[in-house]
């Protein structure tokens, strides 16, 4: 079956709303990292990377979003954003639109303060009802295909640090499968005192000083011939993606490697063809073990690196997904070019890695 190809992609990121901060920060290398609100952002971290004056109202509107989460309201941002990017043509048959969006568990806050008024109530039903539905993991999903009108697959993914390309992976799986004939794809992830108490604890000594950012990526994949038909070039085609888990952190820079080798060999490229290199790196030992990992099987090429965790942080299930994003912002408008190629890496610490490879 033909490869799907990335047509068109926005993101929502502390450099802005819109691929083209985005696209601007991340090719100048700009950090978006600075010193955080005490009194907007309490918590463990005294930096981070959050997204300048977003809301909900602002930026999805106020109808109904009262009770919004950050992480939905991210989510369905972008989405618009992408969906006005290519024109109301791209919804036409909704049905035959897919839409897959990662996340980590969901909107972290909206979960600890339902549990947490719960707990803290008169009584264990004085709750608000309105704020349930923030505490499913499916909530930017969801609220994504209803606000744009995608009636298709719905899907939600969550795998830590490489969500944004195990969505992209089943993005393709839902297309191969005769599920419909294009699909959305990406990940998101908010910025909240809760989550960044989890990722405090969670991390152990040596990742504590990896500050947190948030943001979201989403992409549209689609055949080739149906994108030129609609008058969208190819950006990139989606060659391979490849994961394996490994049980010990020294197992780390064998996976990888084996990761990356497979997609080589499944799409017959040569590291001397990989023009940008986009590695997860969010510090601490298993980015070191990325690195070499990627030294063995690039050998002595030398494409671009892009480390985005350099400049947003670490963005936990948005990661991957807003790396996708950079290789195609170093890419430029006119995306891979015939005969290149571009590498995705991650790690996550609970084990799993992997890769994607895309080709001009």
């Amino acid at each position: 079956m033909t490869r799907l190809a990335l047509t068109a992609w926005s993101a929502v990121t502390p450099y802005g709303v819109g691929s083209e901060p985005f696209r601007a920060g991340v090719t100048a290398g700009r950090t978006a990292l600075t010193a955080l609100d005490r009194a907007t952002h309490p918590g463990p971290f005294t930096h981070g990377a959050v997204i300048p004056d977003f809301s909900a109202a602002t930026y999805v509107g106020k109808k109904g979003t009262r009770t919004m989460d950050r992480e939905t309201a991210i989510a369905v941002t972008a989405v618009g954003r992408l969906i006005a990017q290519c024109g109301t043509g791209l919804t036409d048959r909704p049905e035959d639109v897919g839409l897959v969006l990662g996340t980590g568990s969901g909107s972290v806050q909206s979960i600890m303060d339902f549990t947490r008024d719960s707990l803290t109530g008169e009584r264990p039903y004085h709750v608000d009802p309105a704020r349930f539905p923030g505490t499913v993991m499916n909530r930017a999903t969801g609220q994504s295909a209803i606000r744009h009108g995608i009636k298709g697959p719905n899907t939600t993914v969550a795998g830590g640090a490489l969500t944004g390309l195990l969505a992209l992976a089943y993005a393709g799986r839902l297309y191969r499968g005769g599920h419909c004939a294009r699909v959305l794809c990406g990940a998101a992830e908010e910025y909240s005192t809760q989550r960044a108490w989890l990722e405090w604890h969670g991390r152990g000594e040596d990742g504590r000083t990896t500050p947190l950012g948030e943001g979201g990526a989403v992409f549209l994949a689609e055949p080739p011939d149906a994108a030129r038909a609609a008058g969208r070039a190819p950006l990139a085609h989606v060659l391979a993606t490849r994961f394996r888990a490994c049980a010990t952190p020294d197992g780390v820079r064998q996976a990888v490697a084996d990761c990356v080798r497979d997609a080589f060999k499944t799409a017959d490229v040569t590291p001397a063809a990989v023009r940008v290199v986009a590695p997860l790196g969010t510090g601490g030992a298993l980015a070191e073990q990325e690195r070499f990992a990627l030294g063995d099987v690039l050998g002595t090429a030398q494409p671009e690196w892009v480390r985005v965790s350099a400049l947003l942080g670490d963005t936990s299930a948005a990661a991957t997904g807003l790396q996708l994003a950079a290789v195609l912002a170093a890419a430029g408008p006119q995306g891979l070019g015939p005969g290149e190629a571009a590498l995705v890496t991650g790690v996550d610490r609970d084990g799993t890695v992997g890769c994607a490879l895309l080709g001009g």
